[in-house]
């Protein structure tokens, strides 16, 4: 028996140490923000925050979280997380949806340690977060926006 804290809830989860956190987060705890793209750490769908950092569920492993504090989409909250939100509705970022909770948790993890991105800066921390639907200029302006916000 693991024990994860999932947005701030404890959980004991029986699975192998092996498993991806994200399939412990969606198939074990039922949190389907999070979603499955690639499985190889390559589209950034299934980005969450451990200990406040973006990570690639898909590629980390239950059994090495330990005692870091994991946030999914569901999960975030405070001033940072309401900007990039309100900021992605403000300019209709989202077409298909597919990878939005990944990006918002980059963009999340962005403002959070850069409140004043430059377009390089966004373009690094979002890099590895596919957008099938091409929205990379709506999404680079919702971050803009949301610093601006922030501000």
């Amino acid at each position: 028996m693991l024990k994860l804290t999932v947005n701030g809830v404890p959980h004991d989860v029986d699975a192998d140490p092996e498993m991806p956190l994200l399939w412990a987060i969606r198939d074990r705890l039922n949190m389907t923000g999070t979603k499955y793209g690639c499985g190889i750490a390559q589209c950034g769908a299934c980005t969450v925050h451990m200990d406040g950092q973006p990570v690639r569920s898909c590629q980390t492993r239950i059994g090495d979280v330990g005692e870091a504090k994991i946030t999914t989409i569901e999960g975030v909250s405070g001033k940072v997380a309401e900007a990039v939100q309100g900021a992605w509705r403000n300019l209709d970022v989202v077409q298909c949806g597919y990878c939005q909770s990944g990006q918002i948790m980059s963009a999340i993890g962005l403002l959070t340690d850069n409140p004043k991105p430059s377009d390089a800066d966004i373009d690094g921390a979002m890099e590895g977060n596919i957008c099938r639907c091409g929205t990379y200029q709506r999404i680079r302006a919702a971050i803009h926006e949301a610093a601006r916000t922030l501000g």
